[in-house]
């Protein structure tokens, strides 16, 4: 026994993994490794029977525990333990293992015939912001199979199908291989009835013996206030039809929003960009300010430097399922004055001179000039 890795690495799991666990990782194990995947791979087909193995003794409680408290002398018959007993040295099926996974045995699925849920179909929407910040109803197109109305879905004229007598209505056919150590069942799909398991002697001439046929139908859609760019809603039963009495499949809807000349949304908030001139900023002033619910009156404070934030509570984007909102922010520059007139800059250095003096050029000839010296100064730093 010194030969044999221990289970649960052979697994890639830990020692205290759940059922799921293992069972997940056998499957994906099985999946990687099986011969009919890998024909003539002898390599593979030593780990799948190593995997098999393991998944044999871990997946079952009381050899599990067995196996946890003596290893493999536990199975070891010569040490007088715990035999697999069954062909090939093992006490399972390995089809059976298989087909609590995939349905029938590798490579199987359920009967083609029985019923099969339809696919789901994906459709993108435009919004515009305000769309999306306070919700709206739209009718959406989408083309899609619906049921034949000739024949009722049925893809007979006369709305009689018979059992395929290939695969006896099942809609696959099964093909038994006999490994070394174990034997596998394959099932594909019936050529016979393609799949359906019926027979249809009389196609319906609308849909070809199809039994559905392709048609643009217009879907009401509801979209939430508070949909944010990128979120998707789903319409149950919406999708393509399910076949053999199965469930229709969803029609997902992705959401796009467009852009918003003044705002940006963050989340519920939304946040805007407002300029002021140097007076409103110094001395104070009350301003009108954009919001989605209308204009507000938003009061700068005396000295408000630029690069300022204020929050409006409450005037941002309504969250999903809720009656709150978001805030809106605005974002304050101060505007600097150019092209100034004589009395304006009279005005500016007089207040400059009250200030302190902070001008080191004012009163100096060619103060206030356009820049036509500029070019003659020195870079700040840098030697002659």
């Amino acid at each position: 026994m010194a030969d044999k890795r221990d289970y649960y690495e052979v697994l890639g799991v830990a020692k205290t993994a759940s059922d799921e666990e293992i069972k997940k990782a056998y499957r994906t194990l099985a999946k990687k490794y099986h011969p009919d995947l890998n024909p003539g791979d002898k390599e593979a087909e030593a780990k799948f029977k190593e995997a098999s193995e393991a998944y044999s003794v871990l997946s079952d409680k009381e050899k599990r525990a067995k196996y946890d408290q003596f290893g493999h002398a536990a199975f070891d018959q010569s040490a007088g333990g715990y035999s697999y007993g069954g062909a090939g040295g093992f006490g399972f099926d390995i089809n059976d293992i298989l087909s609590s996974f995939f349905g029938g045995g590798f490579g199987g699925g359920r009967s083609r015939s029985g019923p099969q849920a339809g696919a789901d179909l994906q459709q993108t929407v435009y919004l515009t912001f305000e769309e999306a910040a306070f919700g709206c109803k739209k009718d959406i197109s989408i083309t899609k199979n619906v049921a034949c109305d000739s024949c009722q879905g049925t893809g007979s004229a006369s709305g009689k199908t018979t059992r395929c007598p290939t695969c006896g209505g099942t809609g696959t056919v099964e093909n038994t291989r006999v490994s070394s150590f174990a034997h596998f069942v394959t099932q594909s799909a019936c050529t016979r009835c393609g799949g359906t398991g019926v027979v249809i002697d009389d196609p319906c001439k609308v849909c070809s013996g199809r039994g559905k046929i392709r048609k643009t139908v217009t879907v009401p859609v509801e979209f939430p206030a508070g949909i944010d760019d990128g979120q998707a809603i789903s319409k149950r039963g919406m999708g393509e039809p399910g076949t053999h009495g199965g469930p229709a499949g969803d029609l997902i809807i992705s959401v796009r929003v467009g852009r918003h000349p003044t705002f940006v949304r963050d989340g519920y908030d939304v946040y805007m960009n407002r300029t002021i001139s140097f007076a409103q900023a110094a001395l104070g002033d009350v301003i009108r300010i954009q919001t989605l619910y209308g204009d507000v009156n938003l009061t700068i404070p005396e000295g408000t430097p630029g690069g300022s934030r204020f929050k409006l509570r409450g005037k941002g984007i309504q969250r999903l399922n809720s009656s709150s909102k978001g805030d809106q922010y605005v974002n304050i520059t101060v505007e600097t004055p150019k092209r100034l007139n004589s009395e304006q800059k009279a005005a500016l250095k007089r207040f400059d001179e009250l200030s302190g003096g902070t001008l080191e050029a004012a009163g100096s000839e060619g103060a206030g000039n356009s820049g036509s010296d500029r070019s003659s100064r020195k870079p700040f730093g840098k030697k002659k």
